[in-house]
């Protein structure tokens, strides 16, 4: 079969029965920028959007020959990868990775479902700093799991936030972006972090609501920008909008009289 000449994002992630997060998200964001998306399932998920009652996991080989699959059947310009489940499987991503080693990839590093569940098993965290981080472009941990990443507490201000994300830079991903969700303050600051440049700061307001599903929203479109070949400055901008303005249009839907 011809390769698909249309631009397309590899999501690698877990399924959501509940659609509000893994790759029903990522698939949707992607088409809202105009791309398509191809996938590689690491896990089935049973859930609910208040609990996750159950997790299956896929074979390490076969996650891996889903992705080797859909890179030799599209135009695969960007990767996303989401929820992983085992040292197996990231071992196996990583293998793959390597063997595309022009492909960007963007690691949303899932350690846990919004209700608490672990979503990745003990120990596997090791691996995924080891073998994998050093194959992404970007990496996007949440300040919970920027402190489970490099065994803190959780950051109590920016400056303790920067001095972890240093720390988990040295482990090789090129960049880093820490998301501000989970702080507290008025403004919402996420910050990108490289080695060889400043800080860079992505502010927008607080909102009063919160989603499921916003971090697989952010990775997923930056690397649908990134598909498009843009700076990755850029593509973390209009991608901190894009979650912003969804995430705005679903509070005023939920909240609005008579809703």
């Amino acid at each position: 079969m011809a390769l698909n000449r249309d631009l397309h994002v590899l999501v690698v992630g877990g399924s959501d029965s509940s659609g509000g997060a893994g790759i029903a998200r990522d698939i949707e964001t992607i088409s809202s920028i105009g791309l398509r998306s191809c996938v590689a399932v690491t896990a089935v998920t049973v859930q609910t959007h208040q609990s996750v009652t159950a997790i299956h996991h896929m074979q390490p080989g076969l996650v891996a020959d889903q992705m080797r699959a859909a890179l030799r059947a599209n135009k695969v310009s960007a990767i996303k990868i989401g929820m992983l489940s085992t040292g197996r499987i990231i071992a196996a991503v990583a293998a793959v990775l390597r063997e595309n080693p022009r492909i960007p990839a963007v690691l949303d590093p899932v350690l846990a479902s919004s209700s608490g569940r672990q979503l990745l098993e003990a120990g596997a965290i090791g691996v995924m700093k080891r073998d994998l981080m050093p194959l992404c472009r970007l990496v996007t941990p949440n300040l919970v799991e920027l402190a489970g990443l490099t065994g803190s507490d959780l950051a109590s201000d920016d400056d303790d936030a920067l001095r972890q994300g240093r720390r988990l830079l040295a482990d090789g991903p090129r960049a880093l972006l820490i998301k501000g969700g989970h702080a507290e303050g008025p403004r919402s600051t996420d910050i990108l972090l490289s080695p060889d440049r400043e800080p860079i700061r992505f502010d927008m307001p607080r909102l009063a609501g919160s989603m499921r599903g916003t971090g697989c929203m952010l990775a997923s479109a930056i690397a649908a920008h990134l598909a498009g070949a843009k700076p990755l400055e850029d593509c973390v901008r209009e991608g901190k909008r894009l979650v912003f303005e969804k995430l705005l249009r679903w509070i005023e839907r939920e909240f609005a009289p008579g809703a």
